[in-house]
């Protein structure tokens, strides 16, 4: 069992920075892919967006074309902790976002093929 608690959410203006933690708890954190997922825009019900994802050891990274070059996700094994740095930020930017774990040790881009999850941080963007 993995645990997973997000933070970092605020609102910033258009073109300013933001870094979301996320901190797990449980046994074997190395041992799971992390990704991170947003809540699409005026989708229904819980679909989420891919926003990123890496590998157990941090060596292999996954971004959505429209945050490649913005966004930047890394973990910390040793702190049990996920972050995502999101640079130049946008209105369409603003939503939810959720951290995300999986028992593989390459992460994969699909939402449901995750195993946990956190309860999300909400990111708003001014314009």
């Amino acid at each position: 069992q993995v645990q997973l608690v997000e933070s970092g959410g605020r609102l910033v203006q258009a073109g300013g920075s933001l870094r979301l933690s996320c901190a797990a708890s449980g046994r074997a954190f190395g041992a799971y892919a992390m990704g991170w997922f947003r809540q699409a825009p005026s989708a229904p019900g819980n679909e989420r967006q891919f926003v990123a994802a890496i590998s157990w050891t941090g060596a292999i990274t996954y971004y959505a074309d429209d945050v490649k070059g913005r966004f930047i996700i890394s973990r910390d094994n040793a702190k049990n902790m996920v972050y995502l740095q999101m640079n130049s930020l946008k209105p369409e930017d603003a939503t939810a976002y959720y951290c995300a774990a999986q028992r593989k040790r390459i992460p994969s881009i699909v939402s449901y093929e995750y195993d946990y999850w956190g309860q999300g941080t909400q990111v708003t963007v001014s314009s």
